[in-house]
């Protein structure tokens, strides 16, 4: 019987806009790529033993899709909804039904910026929450899903 892969696996999901990371304000947002970004998760992931499955979309359909169709192979889920964070009801109703630990990662410090930007419609469904921290929220992130093997 062939073994099968124990690794832990975590569903990494970018919402709108982050595929222009690089491009959009970078006093805000970095200067680091999304492919960067992606290619800094998966390195972490390995070093840690664990699997991650990324994707980004603009389309809050595709990413409900996403965590329908891929949360049953995961152990957790880390999002970054961007713009869906204030209204993304049908995401937040997806990431609530996979009764995953979810962390919610946003790369700028979203309580420091414009008011309506530090609602989140995904908190409440969430473990907890990496903001302000740039990319490296993402590992941050991870480590701690990661941890709770």
């Amino acid at each position: 019987m062939p073994k099968q892969n124990s690794r832990q696996r975590f569903l990494v999901l970018h919402g709108p806009n982050l595929n222009r990371l690089g491009k959009r304000d970078q006093s805000v947002y970095g200067a680091k790529t999304l492919d960067e970004i992606n290619a800094l998760i998966e390195g972490r992931a390995g070093e840690l033993g664990v699997e991650v499955e990324i994707h980004q979309s603009n389309s809050e359909g595709t990413l409900v899709d996403l965590v329908q169709e891929r949360s049953s192979k995961a152990k957790g889920i880390i999002i970054n909804p961007g713009a869906l964070t204030r209204y993304g009801l049908s995401l937040r109703d997806a990431l609530e039904d996979a009764r995953l630990p979810i962390i919610e990662v946003h790369l700028s410090n979203i309580y420091a910026r414009e008011s309506w930007r530090a609602t989140s419609v995904i908190a409440p469904v969430a473990k907890g929450q990496v903001s302000g921290l740039g990319w490296r929220g993402y590992l941050a992130a991870l480590e701690t899903l990661a941890a709770e093997r």
